[in-house]
């Protein structure tokens, strides 16, 4: 069985930072490019986040087999996995691991899951190019997004909670306008269990929920046209945004508690970025044997051309050995 477990990427991340550089030379044996006899439907759908990634896989896979009609869709990872485990979907795009109430749910109705690994990610705190911030650290966070600040109406009146967390007691005199993910998305989840959970728990505060006052958007690039034109906005996306965003915003630095360190997919694969996290998509083994489209599109996105399209849209690619063990768990699933 999957179980939801801690995200612990970057330490694992940091380990296998030597063998990252050589994740561009595996030979490709994981993955066919699908050959031309393809034909058939497939539904996917999930985390706006890893979106990207398998839209590129999906126009990449057509290229070769145009009779096969993809669609692509994301709703956000929570949203997808209920597709999902409802057998609505042949595969789900994944922000965070699959949660032990999702997977039973997915066993109540004859489904268990495949779970492949294909990216990391860093969660980019974003603001306007202007706001004179630089550094967070996770109590600087907390005191802005967390459950203890609801009617936190501007940036400075966080400085108090701030400061007792041992974070900014400076923030700049500017409305505070908040645009971030939803109860919906893999993305809010990861960033309250690596930023909020512990603080929240130790002072006796919901652990699993940001404040309630916030304006909640699945729309990613939402989110970023809130922090380009807001002058007080503040929100996270996953790493892919806020690069291709530009300089028309501003990914503040996070200090996990050993500094603080940019955004960067260097800084995910040297361990040193504090709130990074792996990528996922999910299989239906049921949907191997009913659809012919699934096996080869699977084989393909594993593939060394399919899985070049993490870092083309600007996430980090895996190092070899955890690229091999997704393509070793696709050949068991499939043996």
């Amino acid at each position: 069985m999957v179980k939801r477990r801690k995200w612990a990427i970057a330490a694992t991340v940091a380990a296998l930072a030597l063998v990252a550089a050589a994740c561009g030379d595996d030979d490709g044996d994981g993955g066919t490019d699908g050959g031309d006899e393809v034909t058939g439907s497939l539904n996917i759908s999930g985390s706006s986040t890893v979106e990207p990634i398998t839209s590129l896989v999906a126009e990449k896979f057509r290229s070769e087999n145009p009779g096969v009609d993809i669609a692509v869709d994301g709703p956000g990872t929570s949203d997808g996995f209920e597709l999902f485990c409802n057998g609505e979907t042949d595969i789900s795009d994944a922000s965070r691991a699959i949660d032990e109430e999702e997977v039973a749910a997915c066993e109540a109705n004859g489904i268990e899951p495949i779970e492949l690994e294909v990216a990391f990610d860093a969660l980019s705190v974003i603001g306007h190019s202007s706001n004179p911030v630089e550094c967070m650290t996770f109590g600087d966070l907390y005191s802005l997004f967390g459950p203890e600040s609801e009617g936190v109406n501007n940036w400075d009146d966080a400085d108090a909670l701030a400061n007792e967390l041992g974070g900014n007691d400076n923030f700049p005199d500017i409305p505070l306008t908040i645009v971030a993910p939803g109860e919906e998305s893999g993305t809010y989840g990861s960033f309250i269990e690596i930023t909020h959970e512990d603080i929240a728990a130790e002072r006796g505060q919901p652990d699993d929920a940001l404040r309630p006052d916030y304006q909640i958007s699945a729309d990613d690039n939402v989110i970023i046209e809130n922090a380009a034109g807001t002058e007080g906005a503040l929100g996270f996306v996953g790493l892919s945004f806020a690069i291709n965003a530009g300089d028309s915003v501003k990914s503040f630095e996070i200090d996990g508690g050993e500094g603080c360190v940019a955004p960067s997919a260097d800084n995910v694969i040297n361990g040193t970025y504090p709130i990074s996290r792996s990528l996922y998509i999910y299989v239906n083994p049921e949907k191997i044997s009913e659809n012919p489209a699934v096996a080869p599109f699977v084989d393909f996105y594993l593939s060394d051309g399919g899985i070049a399209s993490a870092e083309e849209v600007q996430y980090v690619p895996l190092p070899v050995d955890r690229l091999e063990a997704s393509r070793s768990a696709w050949e068991a699933a499939t043996a």
